[in-house]
């Protein structure tokens, strides 16, 4: 069973309900360092676009421009959820479209720091949405060391809403 388009679509939802949480906090408590992966949640989301964007660009057969795994794409929340939000949809679009023959496919890319890699698109999409929940995670726990409500993001509650 190929459930990739159905992560894709709870990442779509998960992050609407991180950057609904976000909107809430103050531009103090955003930007805050709290000791996490990449600092703020400004720095993660950034981070969290960031990778998206780079294996997107792979998959694709291109590349991003991206110097970073910690580049700032964007200063402003709304610029960087409206970013994010058109990226969640790429990736939506590109699951839809994929038979389970496909994952076996080898994608050749040049990493970061130069070096290349191959790794078969199964993978790379698990990947993807595994480092997404692993950082959203670290976020709702910034936001709540910022004493902040927060949505639970667990499958079981996504569901629901969406059946």
């Amino acid at each position: 069973m190929n459930v990739l388009p159905m992560m894709s679509r709870f990442s779509a939802w998960a992050y609407g309900r991180v950057y609904d949480s976000c909107a809430t906090l103050s531009d103090d408590d955003y930007r805050l360092d709290r000791g996490a992966f990449f600092g703020s949640i400004h720095n993660t989301l950034n981070h969290l676009l960031v990778v998206d964007l780079l294996w997107v660009a792979r998959i694709e057969g291109g590349s991003a421009g991206i110097k970073s795994l910690g580049d700032i794409l964007f200063d402003n929340l709304n610029d960087l959820r409206a970013a994010q939000e058109a990226k969640s949809a790429c990736l939506a679009a590109m699951t839809a479209g994929l038979d389970e023959a496909q994952f076996s496919d080898i994608i050749s890319y040049n990493r970061v720091d130069g070096s290349s890699g191959q790794t078969a698109l199964g993978e790379i999409l698990i990947t993807i949405f595994n480092h997404q929940t692993h950082h959203r995670g670290q976020i709702t726990a910034m936001i709540s060391q910022a004493n902040s409500a927060y949505e639970t993001l667990d499958v079981m509650y996504y569901l629901p809403e969406t059946l």
